[in-house]
Order: C-alpha cells, then structure tokens, then sequence
C-alpha cells in the first residue's frame, strides 16, 4: 500500500482565515487572502513580525481553525486506498501539539492517531506523496511531493500542484 503524508496548516486547516480576521481585529486593517498573493503575512507587515508570530504560539491557536472545504471527505476515500499520515510542522510552534492533536481527533476521526507525526523538518517523513504548502518542505522531501496552492505559494511552478482537495482526488483516485 503506498503511503501519503498531509500537511496540516493550509493544507486541511483553514490557518489564513483566522490569522488575517485577528490581525484585521487587533490593528484596524481590513486584508484579505487576495492581498497575500505570493506573500505571507509578515512579508506585507515586517514592522510587525513578532506581533504576526505572537498569534501562533498562543496554545489554542490552531484548535478552532476552520476545515478546508471537502478534505475531510477525500481525505477519508483516500484512507480507504492509501496509508495516510498527518505530518505537521508543530515543532515550529511547540505549545500547538495539544490544540493540533485535538483537531485532528475532532475532524479526522476516521484516521488512526499513531499516523499524526509532529515534526520540524519533514525530510524525515518516509512515505511516497508528501502533499504540503511549504516549498521548503517538498525540497526536503524525498518522495514525490505535491504542492498545495496557498497564496504564498502561487509564484512557485517547481511542483505538481493542487489547488483544491478535488484536484488531490482526481490526482490519486482516478
């Protein structure tokens, strides 16, 4: 059985939403996902970095973000073909492990939990697919990698990319 590794944040999790509506709250701006467009959002604010950051390391953070729309549903099909494996980098901001585990438990009951890996460097991950929107992580990796599209990621072409969980099911299920 081949075996594919999901990122979490972007990916499964809805990360943008949340963190532009707190920093749209807490500074008076009005941004949107269209204005992250090649960028994250610390490259748009960079006199704000440690601010952008703070929000991430608050230890509930990543427990309410918003499930992206159907992977939920290709996710559990792919289970029924694949080995899958929830890899995400929590060791960037360690206090999300509890928030992170409890989500997936919450969203992804289907998914045995000895397959969650929280990890940094996700070079380490030993599977055919690894399905992520970090760039840096793909280069890493040593299967092949399928790039999420994200908005800080809309510039990169070195990937076979997905845009939408759809795509990652036309990709491996059909």
């Amino acid at each position: 059985m081949k075996r594919i590794a999901i990122d979490m944040d972007e990916v499964m999790a809805d990360f943008n939403k949340k963190h532009l509506a707190l920093f749209n709250a807490d500074y008076g701006e009005a941004l949107t996902v269209e204005d992250l467009h090649g960028k994250k959002l610390r490259e748009l604010r960079p006199n704000l970095v440690n601010e952008i950051r703070g929000y991430l390391k608050d230890p509930g953070y990543f427990r309410d973000l918003e499930v992206i729309q159907d992977a939920q549903e290709v996710i559990k099909e792919l289970h029924e073909t694949y080995e899958v494996y929830i890899a995400t980098a929590a060791m960037h901001f360690p206090s999300s492990f509890t928030a992170k585990y409890e989500w997936l438990q919450e969203h992804f009951p289907f998914l045995n939990d000895q397959h969650f890996v929280f990890c940094g460097d996700k070079s380490v991950i030993k599977a055919d697919y690894l399905i992520d929107d970090n760039v840096y992580q793909l280069e890493r990796f040593t299967g092949k990698g399928i790039l999420y599209t994200a908005p800080h990621n809309v510039h990169e072409e070195r990937f076979t990319r997905v845009n939408h969980w759809q795509d990652v099911r036309d990709y491996f299920l059909k």
